[in-house]
């Protein structure tokens, strides 16, 4: 079995920054990718970015391009620096992981923490 647990998030002011962990524990992921799905209220899930634990090719949501990174700290944690938020990143931000880089249908995930961007 896998488990994925986060770290980070909390309350941020417009232009500020945070960064999410997600540490991976359990069976091999090597062919996995790793990222992030957020969900706002009352909005569908969204993919936000994923790395690829094999070659660290890396994916990022257009509305994130640029503000944000994805990394790999090591074998078996990914972490996500979030730069410049503004209050439309608000959202419960889930780890999952899966086979395809734009994390379609993960078969993994996180229980999720909380970014909230307000002044």
């Amino acid at each position: 079995q896998v488990q994925l647990v986060e770290s980070g998030g909390g309350l941020v002011q417009p232009g500020g920054s945070l960064r999410l962990s997600c540490a991976a524990s359990g069976r091999t992921l090597y062919f996995y990718a790793i990222g992030w799905v957020r969900q706002a209220p009352g909005k569908e899930r969204e993919f936000v970015a994923a790395i690829m634990r094999s070659d660290d090719s890396a994916s990022y949501a257009d509305s994130v391009k640029g503000r944000f990174t994805i990394s790999k700290d090591n074998a078996n944690t990914v972490s996500l620096q979030m730069n410049s938020l503004k209050p439309e990143d608000t959202a419960v931000y889930y780890c999952a992981a899966d086979a395809n880089l734009r994390l379609r249908s993960p078969n993994y995930w996180g229980q999720g923490t909380q970014v909230t961007v307000s002044s």
